[in-house]
C-alpha cells in the first residue's frame, strides 16, 4: 500500500468539485431511497449515462453517494409509513414503525441514521485496508455454499416465528412456493407465469413488499380518525441526544457491521439477507428479546447497520475480482468500464489515485447523510400528524407509482393489489409477513444454486452431500443452522413453561 498515493487520493476526494459530486448523490440518493419502489441500483443505473462527460473521480463520486445514501434512506418510510423504501429495509419497519406508533420516530430515525452510517463508515475501513484478503473469501463460496447459506437464511423463519412457530413456518413456506414464480434457472421452463413475459424473472421483491406492508396499513388508517400518528405528536427536538443511544449498543453494532461485511462480500447474498441474519442474531443476544416486534430499538440499529455495511463488503470483489457482490456493485463496475477503467487484481496497481479518491469520497458520503438525513426527518414526522385520510391517500398513490416504477408495466401494480390482499388476510388471521418475505428473498436463490450443484455433480446427490458434508464453510453454516432452530425450540419451550407456572400460581393464591 503506497501511503504517498491514500494522502494524494485523500486531497482529491476534498476538493470542492468531489465535494459537490459528493452532496448530490447524497440527495439523490435519500430521495432515491425513501420513495418505495426506488431502489439503489435503480438510482445508480440512472446517473450512469450522466458521468459519461465527468473526470472517472467525479462520477464515482457521485454514484457511489447514491448507493451509500439510498441504502439508508428506504428506513424513512419504512419508519414512518410501514412501508420499506427498499427491500433492504423490511427488518427495519419490524421495530421502527412500532416506534413510530409510541410516539418515538424522531428517535427511530435517528438510530437509523446514525447507525447506517457507522456501518457504512466499517465497511469503507474494510474496502480500504482488507480488501485483497477479503476477496479470497468469495472465492471459496461455490454453489454448494451458497445453497447452505441460503438453508441458514430459512432457519431464521423460526426466529422471526417464536410467538407461533406453525403460523410462522407456513409463512415461510409460502414464501419459498412463491419463489418459484419465473423460468426455471437451468432448463429455462416458465412456471405460473400466465404467459405474462413480466412475471418470466419471478416476482418483483419490491413490489411483494409494497403490497405486502403498505395496503394494510392503509386498511387500518382508514378503520381510525384523526391524525396518522396514534400517540400524538411527535417531538424532533430530542433527535440529537438520542444519538449518544447507539453507544449503549456498541457491540451490537460492531457485529451488525461484521455481519454485514461478510455478506456483502459473497456475490449475490444482497443487503436483505444480512438485515435478516443480522436482527437475528440481535434479537437472540439480546436481555429483553421479548421487546423485538414491538419498538425495539436494538432491532432497527442491528437493521441498518448491516444494510450499510453491506455497501464497502460488496465493493471488495467487484474491486478486486471483478465480480460484483451484488445488483448495485455490477452497476457500479459498468461505470468504471465506461470510463476506461478494468476491475480486477491489477485495478488498485494501475488506477489507484481513483480508486482510494472514490473510497475517501465514500467515506464522505457516509458522514454527509447524517445532517442531511435529520434534516428530511425534521419535515418527513410532519407526515404524522396529517389526517388519516389523507395519509392514506398519500400511501396508495405512492404504492401504485412505486410498483408501476419497478419495470413500468401495470402487471407490476396488479401484483401489488395481490399481495396487499394477501396482506391483509395474513394481518387478520394474525400470521407473520416476515417469514413470507424471507421464503421469496431466499427461495430464487436456494433452487438455482441447488440446481448449479447437482448439474455440477451430474445429479449425484451423494457426491453433492459430500462436498457439503467436506466444505469447511458447509459445516460452519450447518452448526449455525441448528444453533438457530434448537435456540429458537427451546426458548419456546422455556416461554411456556414459565407462563404455565405462573398460571398455575395465579390459581394457587
Amino acid at each position: 500500500m503506497d501511503f504517498s498515493v491514500i494522502a494524494s487520493s485523500l486531497g482529491q476526494a476534498f476538493e470542492p468539485g468531489m465535494l459537490v459530486m459528493v452532496l448530490v448523490g447524497t440527495v439523490l440518493g435519500v430521495i432515491v431511497g425513501s420513495l418505495p419502489g426506488l431502489t439503489s441500483t435503480m438510482g445508480v443505473a440512472l446517473l450512469v449515462p450522466f458521468t459519461f462527460g465527468m473526470n472517472p473521480a467525479m462520477g464515482l463520486a457521485l454514484l457511489g453517494a447514491i448507493y451509500a445514501s439510498s441504502s439508508y434512506a428506504g428506513s424513512i418510510s419504512a419508519i414512518l409509513l410501514n412501508i420499506p423504501g427498499t427491500p433492504s429495509n423490511c427488518c427495519t419497519l419490524l421495530d421502527g414503525y412500532p416506534m413510530t406508533k409510541k410516539g418515538q420516530a424522531s428517535r427511530a430515525i435517528a438510530l437509523s441514521t446514525i447507525g447506517s452510517a457507522v456501518g457504512g463508515l466499517i465497511s469503507v475501513f474494510a474496502l480500504l485496508f482488507l480488501a485483497p484478503p477479503l476477496a479470497i473469501l468469495a472465492l471459496e463460496f461455490g454453489p454448494q455454499e451458497y445453497f447452505v447459506m441460503a438453508l441458514f437464511g430459512v432457519a431464521i423463519i423460526a426466529t422471526l416465528s417464536e410467538k407461533n412457530l406453525i403460523k410462522g413456518v407456513i409463512a415461510g413456506i409460502f414464501g419459498l412456493l412463491l419463489s418459484i414464480v419465473g423460468m426455471h434457472p437451468i432448463t429455462g421452463e416458465a412456471r405460473f407465469t400466465f404467459d405474462l413475459p413480466e412475471l418470466f424473472n419471478g416476482l418483483s421483491l419490491v413490489t411483494a413488499l409494497i403490497g405486502l406492508y403498505s395496503l394494510p396499513e392503509v386498511v387500518s388508517m382508514l378503520k381510525e380518525k384523526g391524525a396518522a400518528a396514534s400517540s400524538g405528536k411527535v417531538e424532533v427536538s430530542g433527535i440529537c441526544s438520542s444519538m449518544k443511544e447507539l453507544l449503549h449498543y456498541k457491540m451490537l453494532t460492531f457485529r451488525a457491521s461484521i455481519i454485514g461485511i461478510i455478506i456483502g462480500i459473497v456475490p449475490g447474498a444482497g443487503q436483505s439477507i444480512a438485515s435478516f441474519i443480522a436482527y437475528d442474531d440481535a434479537r437472540k443476544s439480546s436481555k429483553k428479546p421479548e421487546e423485538f416486534g414491538n419498538g425495539c430499538p436494538e432491532g432497527v440499529i442491528a437493521s441498518e447497520v448491516s444494510n450499510n455495511a453491506v455497501v464497502g463488503g460488496s465493493l471488495v470483489p467487484a474491486f478486486t475480482l471483478g465480480i460484483p457482490g451484488n445488483a448495485v456493485s455490477a452497476v457500479l463496475i459498468s461505470g468504471l468500464m465506461i470510463h476506461g477503467i478494468q476491475p480486477g487484481p491489477s485495478l488498485f496497481a494501475d488506477n489507484s489515485e481513483i480508486v482510494y479518491s472514490f473510497i475517501f469520497s465514500l467515506f464522505i458520503a457516509n458522514i454527509a447523510f447524517i445532517p442531511i438525513g435529520i434534516f428530511c426527518a425534521k419535515y418527513c414526522v410532519k407526515l404524522l400528524q396529517m389526517p388519516k385520510e389523507i395519509m392514506a391517500a398519500l400511501v396508495i398513490g405512492l404504492s401504485v407509482i412505486g410498483s408501476y416504477a419497478v419495470n413500468g408495466s401495470m402487471v407490476e401494480v396488479w401484483v401489488m393489489i395481490a399481495f396487499g390482499a394477501l396482506g391483509n388476510f395474513m394481518k387478520y388471521f394474525n400470521l407473520p409477513r416476515e417469514p413470507l418475505v424471507l421464503g421469496l428473498v431466499l427461495g430464487t436463490m436456494a433452487e438455482s444454486e441447488l440446481a448449479r450443484a447437482l448439474a455440477l455433480v451430474q445429479g449425484d446427490v451423494f457426491r453433492l452431500t459430500t462436498g457439503i458434508m467436506t466444505s469447511p464453510i458447509c459445516l460452519i453454516m450447518i452448526g449455525l443452522i441448528l444453533y438457530s432452530v434448537m435456540h429458537s425450540v427451546l426458548k419456546r419451550r422455556k416461554s411456556v413453561k414459565a407462563a404455565a407456572t405462573k398460571e398455575t400460581l395465579a390459581e394457587a393464591v
